[in-house]
């Protein structure tokens, strides 16, 4: 599986015969440099360049191109090699003949990959602006085991300044031969033909439509473009010269015309392909393109947003990871660096050491200045996507204060998911990514009432929990409630001791409940007996083939059970039909969400244990707890709140109670 490696991010090396591949959208210059275990390049034999291309256990390209692949063998390095450096340059930038600088072409993609072309781990350079050159990745030795590292340095000076920034003493001299040779070899090249015309091209071929879901596409939902069907074309697909083949160009030897094959399916009807994305308004020069909302892919304005969100997610994930981990790296060069000069006791006397001690603390602000510089033109962008995004999402994925509540109507389509907060991360306070969870719902929710530290500071009492738990199991239920179909979900409560009755007024008041909130220990058990039931009958259904057997007048609709003060009301029967509901409920439309706190429950000892893993944990104070599967950060959750004094969830709840009595009519 390749590894995809952000900034200062690094993989173990398993192969010692590799090559690396480099794909750029315009030609540039490849090199790379040996280094000893600092880092250092003794001298311009160090460095395979087009001019010099080959080096022991090393071989690079004779020329600029677009496409680079560097032949590497770790083993064939000589033992003072400890570090071999990846370098690219734009060949015209002294010259003026081409782009001068990577902010302004395609963010080069390096993969270092065995000899067969098995990728081992990739890295994608972004956030490049002025630099004319940049340091793509290194492969280094550390306790005898090869790695590489994604570094993405780059240098607004060119070769030059980079060669000089390794300690290199004939930078500049080894930059003039690398432009003169690469010089050399794009004069030897041989131009490219110029492009057909449409009419001399009888293979030209159109950009491939967006595939439908009948055409193997992605899964909805899932982020990214969606691949088409065979390779390029979905099948059966019309290009600007016909009929392309869907194979390749493959033609079949029985058709009279000897045309291409075509292996659509006789009795497949091809979806019509969704409306084109809103267009993104024209840029300034050398400004970044301006966001629009809902450019992501999808088949709707709905899925387009909801990958939006998610691309968002991504990327400030990724864009917090490269900065801490360039942060990470210059705090171990740092440290390398101190270590290195009070080493050497001929740097203990006179102001030597000091000197190293203040170049190394220089080139730790350096490097961290410059990570800080990308990170903060990574949000300005991630922050101006989210001022055009936010607007513009449905009611499902808007917060409580969003406009489109007020013009809120009873929709007749389940969404795609629904909105449980927001999510931040501390390098970027400014931005709120909406967590959003896909529906139908596939694990239960627990709103933990229990004790905590806030993360201002202040100390939240057992009592204000509970509270402001149950507050936030009430937003939550409200907005399922709020976007499904009239009808199609129904809230039960269990609250035993009564103590939610404040909370729960909205629900109440309004009637969107199924019946009174269940107290005491008899109503607990008639809910949870009921309910137990009803997932009872609905698995013998499905498992013998017949889901409309089910009893006249059966409720078909998704139940949620929200269940306060957890374990108050509850015996041992209770509490393992619980457990029985949390593992057999969702897949039958059974849900559960607890207000409780788990230290409450002790008690039980490890009995509990499954039923806490299998719920998410969400919380009424904001929390860092979440973790992404990407890169692992902590990200802090804040409950969704209704703005103080308003009325939307009343106003909200009123209309789902108005439509389901209709519906029941």
């Amino acid at each position: 599986m390749t590894a995809e490696l952000v900034r200062g991010q690094n993989h173990p090396l398993s192969q010692s015969r590799l090559e690396i591949r480099i794909s750029a959208g315009t030609p540039v210059a490849a090199a790379a440099a040996l280094g000893d275990e600092n880092g250092r390049i003794h001298g311009t034999q160090w460095v395979a360049h087009p001019g010099a291309p080959v080096q022991p256990g090393l071989e690079v390209s004779r020329q600029a191109a677009a496409d680079h692949r560097l032949a590497v063998d770790l083993d064939a390095m000589t033992d003072a090699v400890h570090r071999v450096s990846v370098l690219l340059a734009l060949p015209a930038a002294n010259a003026g003949a081409g782009p001068a600088r990577f902010g302004s072409v395609a963010a080069p993609f390096v993969a270092v990959t065995g000899l067969d072309g098995t990728e081992v781990a990739s890295y994608t350079i972004t956030g490049l602006d002025l630099e004319s050159a940049v340091v793509a990745l290194e492969l280094y030795r550390r306790q005898g085991a090869w790695k590489v590292r994604a570094v993405g340095q780059g240098y607004a000076g060119g070769l030059a300044e980079l060669f000089a920034d390794q300690g290199l003493s004939e930078a500049a001299q080894l930059a003039a031969g690398i432009d003169e040779a690469v010089a050399k070899g794009l004069a030897r090249s041989v131009q490219a033909p110029p492009p057909r015309t449409p009419e001399g091209d009888r293979s030209r071929q159109a950009a491939a439509p967006a595939v439908g879901p009948d055409q193997g596409a992605a899964p909805q939902g899932a982020s990214g473009p969606v691949p088409p069907a065979y390779g390029g074309q979905p099948a059966g697909g019309q290009g600007q010269g016909g009929p392309q083949p869907a194979y390749g160009g493959a033609t079949d030897p029985h058709a009279p015309s000897g045309g291409p094959v075509d292996y659509s399916h006789p009795r497949r009807q091809t979806s019509a392909p969704p409306p084109p994305p809103p267009a993104a308004p024209p840029a300034q020069p050398g400004q970044p393109a301006r966001p629009v909302a809902g450019d992501a892919t999808g088949w709707s304005m709905e899925e387009r947003l909801y990958n939006q969100v998610w691309g968002m997610f991504e990327d400030l994930a990724r864009t917090a990871a490269a900065y801490r981990s360039a942060v990470d790296f210059a705090e171990s060069r740092m440290d390398k660096e101190l270590e290195q000069a009070l080493s050497d006791p001929r740097s203990r006397i006179g102001g030597q050491g000091d000197a190293a001690r203040e170049a190394a603390r220089a080139r730790y602000t350096q490097l961290v200045d410059q990570a800080r510089a990308s990170l903060d033109r990574d949000l300005d962008q991630l922050v101006a996507e989210s001022e055009v995004v936010e607007p513009a999402l449905p009611p499902a994925f808007a917060r409580w204060d969003n406009p489109c509540w007020h013009a809120y109507r009873v929709p007749m389509e389940i969404p795609m998911a629904l909105r449980l907060g927001d999510l931040r991360l501390p390098e970027a306070e400014s931005i709120r990514i909406p967590m959003l969870l896909r529906l139908p719902l596939e694990r239960g929710l627990w709103i933990d009432s229990g004790r905590t530290d806030s993360l201002d500071g202040s100390f939240t009492d057992s009592h204000d929990m509970r509270r402001l738990a149950m507050d936030t199991a009430v937003a939550h239920a409200a907005r399922l409630l709020a976007v499904y179909p009239a009808g199609e979900f129904t809230v039960h409560v269990v609250d035993p001791a009564g103590s939610g009755a404040q909370a729960l007024a909205p629900l109440t008041q309004t009637g969107v409940l199924a019946g009174p909130p269940a107290q005491g220990a008899a109503g607990v058990t008639e809910v949870l007996a009921r309910l137990t039931q009803r997932v009872d009958l609905v698995q013998m259904a499905l498992r013998g083939g017949a889901p409309d057997a089910l009893p006249p007048g059966f409720d078909t609709s998704q139940q949620l059970l929200i269940v306060n003060d957890f374990p108050h009301g509850f015996d041992d029967r209770a509490v393992n039909q619980l457990r029985y509901l949390v593992d057999e409920g969702p897949p039958v439309g059974v849900h559960l969400m607890m207000v409780a706190d788990r230290e409450e429950s002790a008690g039980y000892g490890p009995l509990l244990d499954p039923l806490w893993r299998s719920l998410l944990r969400l919380t009424p104070v904001p929390d860092d707890h979440l973790a992404d599967p990407w890169v692992g950060h902590a990200w802090t959750y804040e409950p969704p709140s209704v703005p103080t004094g308003s009325e939307v969830l009343r106003q909200v709840l009123t209309q789902v109670a108005e439509a389901r009595r209709t519906w029941n009519r």
